[in-house]
């Protein structure tokens, strides 16, 4: 594995989430694809542009996020980031506790990884 690859997929996954609990929406915008597919884990699919005016509106509020990362797999221009989401939340006007395993796929075009997809699953 190229670990070079994984520690800077795992410095971007690290920017994101603080980004969203920072509520730095231009930040996270920066992060991702253009054709970014952002599954929640209520099987809600967004568009970057849908989920980035949900949450630009306030619809989506991250109070804490946690983020551990059980393993980075690497193909070519391709990283899959496995592990966790366990976040408090508001998703309009409701609070929710969170706790997902989650998926992330990486994308590099022009040199920069960006955010391809992202599908939460609940952890039961």
């Amino acid at each position: 594995m190229d670990t070079t690859v994984e520690h800077q997929v795992r410095e971007l996954e690290a920017r994101r989430y603080a980004a969203a609990a920072a509520g730095d929406w231009d930040s996270y915008a920066e992060l991702c694809h253009p054709d970014l597919v952002y599954t929640h884990s209520n099987a809600v699919v967004d568009t970057l542009d849908e989920y980035l005016a949900k949450a630009r509106d306030g619809y989506y509020v991250y109070h804490r996020i946690e983020h551990p990362i059980d393993r980075i797999l690497v193909s070519g221009d391709t990283a899959v980031v496995i592990g966790e989401m366990n976040a408090l939340i508001t998703a309009g006007g409701v609070g929710k506790t969170l706790a997902n395993r989650c998926a992330a796929v990486w994308v590099r075009e022009g040199g920069r990884w960006l955010l391809l997809a992202y599908q939460p699953t609940p952890k039961t």
